[in-house]
């Protein structure tokens, strides 16, 4: 019997912020997955080593954690004003299927330098030394990121001595705007930043009971609930919920209960298809706590502790588009997340996580009664780990 060559195609594997992915030129890739679909899906499950009922992609790029299981495909921008389009797909570990319902904000740093590294930016506008501003235009959910890029000698600085907790390195900084950041219209709120029209919910949930929830479509969709509310503290690592099957059976009833409720699923059932989003997030007070790098981290230094889940554990620092949503949050008065801060108003929040603290800002108003958000602005830092050509069996197509 004989089986078919590997095919290789070219990629480039990149940290962004707190995740890491393979990143493809849209051109760069077989025909037959240069559109949406199975063939194209198929691609990037091999490349990444999904699915695989041991949990460990071995066999692939990822690093069997939601951080770490992604793919980016990077094109010239087909709308007026922007650079490139940035596609992103979630690539689940152990199930079959990739998630394209959302944003990865962190992976958003890398797509701003990478739009450099590939030439997709007019060299006109790159200076030799100083900072490009990269327009990127969101495909996955059409929206517009403004990505601050460093740049020396005409080419991407990506060292120096910006610090980002969960990060162990220091790197340049990359400044991200988030424009316009609440949904367009998916959910019953028909794009509304609180789709309910409440900026805070009962939340039946079933199994676990009523809880008080703020519903937010800012960055990507978001259910945030107090920590005291559910059993926890908000100082919680990793071992603590990854390890508690029930909490995790507790999160994910919630994330169901609010997807339903947010409109972004008809059926309970959609929801294994749609791990990606909603994110379902804990907030309490601020409070003395130690990272999972044994750093302490003092409650003077915080506004609040933000928890959050993503692809079903609880994720080692923070989501970038969770950011973008405990941002908005918190800049509402009366929402969970604005209380946990202590409430009023506030343009930028210091939110402790499991790998540290991260500040945040957000620029809201009111209009006709609605609450909208302008931006939303956070640091992050992006580099290159490796590139060349990432080889898959060419069976796949």
């Amino acid at each position: 019997m004989t089986y078919p060559a590997q095919i290789r195609i070219p990629a480039t594997y990149m940290r962004g912020g707190t995740s890491k992915g393979v990143f493809f030129r849209l051109e760069d890739l077989p025909e037959a997955a240069r559109v949406p679909g199975k063939t194209r899906d198929r691609l990037l499950q091999r490349v990444i080593g999904s699915p695989d009922p041991y949990g460990k992609q071995t066999d692939g790029m990822g690093g069997a954690t939601s951080s770490t299981s992604k793919c980016v495909i990077v094109a010239p921008s087909a709308q007026p004003g922007h650079d490139i389009d940035y596609l992103y797909g979630q690539v689940s570990i152990d199930e079959d299927f990739v998630d394209w319902s959302g944003n990865c904000g962190n992976l958003s740093t890398a797509a701003g330098a990478f739009a450099l590294h590939a030439g997709y930016v007019d060299k006109a506008r790159v200076p030799d030394n100083g900072v490009v501003v990269v327009r990127i235009w969101q495909a996955n959910i059409g929206k517009t990121i403004l990505a601050h890029v460093p740049v020396t000698d005409g080419r991407v600085q990506e060292t120096g001595g910006f610090e980002l907790d969960g990060v162990t390195f220091p790197a340049a900084e990359i400044v991200l705007e988030f424009l316009d950041p609440a949904d367009d219209g998916e959910g019953e709120g028909g794009g509304a930043m609180f789709p309910t029209g409440y900026v805070v919910d009962a939340l039946d949930v079933p199994g676990v009971g009523t809880l008080q929830a703020t519903l937010i479509t800012a960055g990507i969709p978001t259910v945030f609930v107090d920590a005291a509310a559910i059993g926890f503290t908000g100082t919680e690592l990793q071992p603590a919920v990854n390890g508690d099957p029930a909490a995790l059976a507790k999160l994910e009833a919630i994330r169901v209960a609010g997807a339903l409720r947010m409109g972004l699923i008809e059926t309970p059932a959609e929801a294994a298809t749609r791990q990606h989003t909603p994110k379902v997030a804990f907030a309490a007070p601020a409070g003395d706590y130690v990272t999972s790098a044994g750093k302490p981290v003092a409650a003077g230094d915080i506004d609040l502790l933000v928890r959050a889940m993503s692809m079903g554990k609880l994720h080692h620092a923070m989501m970038g588009t969770a950011s973008v949503a405990i941002a908005t949050a918190a800049a509402v008065p009366g929402t969970l997340v604005n209380l946990a801060a202590g409430g009023g108003l506030r343009e930028a929040v210091r939110f402790g996580h499991p790998s540290g603290t991260l500040r945040v800002g957000a620029a809201v108003k009111q209009v006709d009664g609605e609450w909208t958000v302008a931006k939303a602005v956070m640091s992050r830092s992006a580099r290159i780990l490796m590139e060349g050509w990432v080889r898959v069996p060419g069976d796949i197509f």
